[in-house]
């Protein structure tokens, strides 16, 4: 059969799906930004301690604390071993809601800056990842 021919066949659908190779087209993995926001608690915690070693784009870890007795919806936010502090409580329940249904959500540093006041020392940013669009 020459290649005219199974054109016509094709097009006749004459052919049977296992002949017909597949493509699958993948989308790009989205990442999502839920948030920005500073760092609540920061001068509280360990965050003045490892200042130095926050650069933008630093990956932070999300640890939820469902145990927290001030606010029942509490997020630390994490550098390496260290506690930077929390999600703000006025921004912190659609995050916590997302790791409680086990969403994978990513954190980094996004701003940094050499202020007195601590709420504007480090801005960071949630990411919801690998959603497909």
């Amino acid at each position: 059969m020459d290649r005219r021919d199974f054109i016509k066949m094709l097009l006749q659908g004459g052919v049977s799906a296992p002949l017909i190779p597949a493509v699958v087209w993948a989308a790009p993995a989205r990442k999502i930004i839920v948030q920005q926001s500073p760092i609540a608690g920061f001068q509280y915690y360990d965050g003045e301690q490892v200042f130095s070693e926050l650069w933008v784009d630093t990956p932070l870890l999300l640890i939820r604390e469902q145990d927290n007795t001030y606010d029942k919806n509490a997020v630390a936010v994490h550098f390496k071993q260290y506690k930077l502090g929390f999600v703000p409580k006025a921004d912190n329940t659609a995050i916590a809601q997302m790791l409680d249904r086990g969403e994978y959500l990513s954190a980094k540093v996004v701003e940094i800056t050499q202020s007195r006041n601590p709420w504007e020392r480090v801005r960071f940013e949630v990411v919801l990842d690998g959603y497909f669009l």
